[in-house]
This record gives C-alpha cells, structure tokens and sequence, in this order.
C-alpha cells in the first residue's frame, strides 16, 4: 500500500496544476430549449414532425431510459394523468430508478468493452463497478481517469482495470481504442502510416496515444494468481512510415492529439522504482505513464474528449450522432450539426460530466419528443436533420427486458417475491435470461454494435423455448392476467402490455376474432401475444 501511495502523491503533484478551468455553464434558456432552437434552424423550411403521443413517448423514454417496458397499470396512469409536467416528472423519475442504473451499466458495457469475453476480472464484477458508478451517477471524466489509473492489485478498484487488463495490457489494442471510444477518432489506419484517407489522422498521433500505454505490460501475480499490470519507468517511443523511402526514424513522448507533449517528471537516479521489476515481482515506478493518461484525456482543453462524449450521450438517446460513425470525427466528415455539438459538449462539460443532468436535457427536448410518424404529405426525411424521431432496434439488453415485461415475466416474479421484489431481487432472478439474447442479436466481440437482423433471430422470438416458455400461463404474467379477461378489457390490457397503448377498433374486433374462432383459448392466447411480440412494432424503438 505504502508504494502506491508514494507513486499517487507524485503523479498528483504534477497533474493537478495542468489542470485548466472547465467551461462555464451557459447563461440564458436550458439545453433542452437550445437543443430545439439548433434543431430547428438546421431544418429550414423543412416540416417537422408532430409531437410524440404520450403512448408514444412513454414507450420510448421507458425503454432509453429504463431499458424496460411500463406495466400496463402503469402505463394506464400516465395516459389519464392530465398533469401538464407529467413528462417531466416521469423522466426525473426514471433517471433516479435503478433500471436506469443498470441502463447506463449496460450502455457504458458495451461501448468499453465492445462484448469482449471477461478474461481477468469476472463479467460480475466489471458490471456492478458500472451499475454502482451510474447509481451514484458518478461523473465521466472521473470514471474514465479510473479506468487507467486501476493496475489490477486493490480488489477495491480491481474492476476499473478491466479496460486495460482484459486487452491484454496490448499498446496498438489500447491506442485504437482509447482514439476510438474516448477521442472519437479512429486512428487504427494510422499505425503504419498517415490515415490514406483521412488527413487529420496522422501516423504520429497515433505514437503519442501509444506512448502512454506501451511501458506497461500483464504480469501475472504468483502469490495472488491474478493477471495485474506492471510497467516500467523507461522505454520512448520510435516509429517509421512504411511509405517513406527513406526510411527516416521520428520519435515521440506521450501526446494527445491537439494537446503538448507530457514530459515525464524529474526523478532522482536510482529511484525510478517504488518495485523495480523482477521474475517474480511486478514494476511499480514512480511516475505512471498509463496513470497519467486519464487526466490527460479529461482536461477540460481537451475539445475532443467532451465532443465524443457528448456525441455518444446524443447517440444513446437519438439513435445516431452528429458525428456519424461516431469514431470518424474529422474535418472532412463535420457534424451534421456543428454548433450542436459544439454547445452540447461544452454544457456537458460545464456541468462536470454530469451524465444524468445530460440525458434529461435531451430528453425533455421537443427534438426528442417528436413523432416518428412523418408529417402529412411527407415521403421520407434525412435522418441527420432529427424532424422524425427515428426507428431504433431494441438492443439485445432492451429486447430481453421488454420482453421479460411484457410477457409478464417480470410481474409474476415480483408477485412470487412479494415484499421482497427489490429491483436487485428481480435483476438477481431475471438477469441470467440476458445471455441469450446477447448471442442471438449482439454484435461481434471487440466490434462496435451495429443492427444486423438476421432470420435465426425472427426464429428466436417466435419459435424459441425460452420466449415460448414465458407465454405459458403463470401466476401474474400477462397469459394468465389476458385468461379472466373478455372484450375490451382484455385486448386494452394485450396492448397496453406488448406495445404501451390502447388498441383500435379495428385492432379489438381482430383479437376477438380470432379468439371466437379458437377451440382452445389459452393456445389461442398464447399465440396472439407471440404474433405482437414478434412483430416490427415491438422489435423497434419508436
């Protein structure tokens, strides 16, 4: 302990008077209203759509903000309730939910870790470090300083070092993804050369970002079994471009882009080392180039590091950045809206990375809040203007959560549990039921997610044990609830449930139908609540 206190109180000596002054909180009319005025303005005379219903919007902001479904008496009290504020207040309270804590936990997941398998810090561990961090919405930047100055050897701070341990401590790994998913720049194609197609991405950005991360190395702890890092106190970084003919060697210190040089403090000869590496002993030096490198990407001067937060915050809320890819922010692919982005990043910044203040910004803005139903006379829309609000694909944490709510999973398993139905208890019994839709609708591990249906996964969700397993009748679960049910009440309480809304007429004379012309009703049920579930209208956030 004695040696990571000594190398703490030097590395804060020199960081803390780098330090510059935050932006300044705005003056004037809140975000959500700025959000508008800019939205606007770039839409010209194009029309907008109408504002969301509240059926609409209660569907949407559950799901951005909860990752569920409301239950139907839930639901049934938001559409009565004829308070004015009442988007407001439910938005406030979903920010202060627990769903949302896992929310956040499974967003900040996979943008960090890209579904990569755990390999030295269980799945278990990193994810309550998230959800923990998004309950105490703890701030951004101070989250990201955490996940590189952890090295692995404090069980306190053990799953921050997930980050770097779990890329196996690889520098070119480790540059590409802190450009990518903390710079929005992807300076992968910079490795070897300056970006071919890319002006802005040189190849000696990329060796600045490397030069923090290439001293450290895993080291595998022989009392403790554990993968932890070590790193050295020396090593510069040289590179060449493969297209120079000559061949000529530069060199560089650890540099983010736009930023100076840092240059590594004075330290007396011979005490480079708090643990001087060994075969059986890790290096701990006394100034940590990796440690340094979160409150170099944090400085509030570091224009980059607020602009992509801000630009995936929008992302995670919009369904698209303004800088789109959101790792190709570059002056050949400016943001669809420049002073945007601008004033979103410098106001997340001026509230010190505050992530919920930000997500209610957004969401209480009338650009979130609008219809995805296009205006009358209107074929189609740019997507990078926001005057519809745009068809999102569930994620796999979102499908099964929907899912798990709507089939009434989650209500009967809140009725077995009785006063003890804390969102933990649920979370506890329920959570296991994620994994396979993990695997049936993610991503490729170490790939940004991207929307890919596929027919297996059609097949999932109308044929698959698991989904056909939640439709038998139990104690509470929607089936059940549907079986006392007749008329009206019973096709209002199937919609409320699977789609957030009241059915049309047309809709109730469809379900009665069909039910009237089955022999077996609870088969007939069964089969009505998995045609909607399966449906386009369920599969799309809307």
């Amino acid at each position: 302990m004695a040696h990571r206190s000594a190398a703490c109180r030097l590395l804060w000596a020199v960081l803390l008077p780098g330090l510059a002054s935050a932006p300044a909180a705005a003056q004037g009319p809140p975000l959500h209203e700025r959000i508008d005025q800019a939205v606007r303005a770039k839409a010209g005379s194009r029309p907008l759509a109408a504002p969301a219903d509240d059926a609409e919007f209660l569907r949407r902001v559950w799901l951005d903000l909860a990752c569920t479904l409301p239950t139907a008496d839930q639901a049934r009290a938001f559409l009565a309730d004829a308070d004015p504020d009442k988007r407001a207040k439910l938005i406030d309270r979903l920010l202060d939910s627990p769903e949302h804590a896992r929310r956040l936990a499974d967003w900040l997941d996979v943008t960090l870790m890209e579904r990569r398998p755990a390999k030295t810090v269980p799945q278990a561990q990193w994810y309550e470090f998230l959800r923990a961090s998004a309950a105490a919405n703890r701030p951004w930047d101070e989250l990201t300083r955490d996940l590189f100055a952890a090295d692995g050897t404090d069980r306190r701070t053990r799953p921050a070092a997930r980050f770097v341990l779990d890329r196996d401590a690889e520098p070119n790994l480790l540059t590409r993804d802190v450009s990518r998913l903390f710079l929005g720049m992807n300076l992968q194609c910079a490795q070897c050369h300056d970006h071919p197609r890319v002006d802005d991405y040189r190849q000696d950005l990329y060796y600045g970002i490397f030069a923090f991360l290439s001293r450290t190395t895993p080291f595998t702890d022989p009392k403790a079994k554990l993968v932890v890092l070590s790193e050295k106190a020396d090593g510069e970084v040289t590179f060449q471009s493969v297209f120079d003919p000559n061949k000529a060697t530069k060199s560089t210190g650890p540099r983010l882009p736009g930023g100076q040089t840092v240059k590594d403090p004075p330290v007396e000869k011979g005490k480079e080392y708090v643990v001087a590496p060994a075969k059986d002993a890790r290096g701990v030096p006394a100034y940590s180039r990796r440690a340094r490198l979160g409150p170099e990407l944090t400085r509030s001067d570091n224009v980059a590091f607020r602009r992509n937060a801000a630009n995936r915050l929008w992302a995670l809320m919009m369904g698209r950045g303004l800088v789109q890819p959101l790792d190709m922010d570059h002056g050949a692919n400016p943001p669809s809206h420049p002073e945007l982005l601008t004033l979103l990043a410098d106001d997340l910044a001026a509230h010190h990375f505050d992530l919920r203040y930000f997500l209610r910004q957004i969401a209480l803005s009338r650009t979130y809040q609008r219809s995805s139903a296009l205006p009358p006379g209107v074929k189609d829309v740019e997507p990078a203007l926001y005057t519809a609000a745009p068809l999102k694909p569930l994620t796999p944490e979102q499908l099964a959560w929907a899912l798990m709510q709507a089939t009434g999973l989650t209500d009967a398993e809140r009725k077995a549990l009785g006063d003890k139905a804390t969102d933990a208890a649920l979370a506890a019994r329920l959570g296991g039921n994620v994994a396979p839709f993990v695997q049936a609708f993610g991503g490729p591990p170490g790939h940004a997610e991207t929307f890919d249906p596929r027919l297996e996964q059609a097949l999932f969700l109308s044929n698959g044990p698991l989904v056909r397993a939640w439709l038998a009748p139990r104690p509470g679960n929607l089936v059940d609830r549907l079986g006392r049910l007749d008329g009206d009440a019973l096709s209002d309480e199937l919609y409320l449930s699977v789609f957030t809304r009241l059915p049309t007429a047309e809709e109730r004379k469809d379900v009665a139908d069909y039910l009237k012309a089955r022999a077996d009703r609870t088969e007939a049920l069964k089969e009505v609540v998995g045609a909607l579930l399966a449906s386009a209208e369920f599969r799309f956030n809307h």
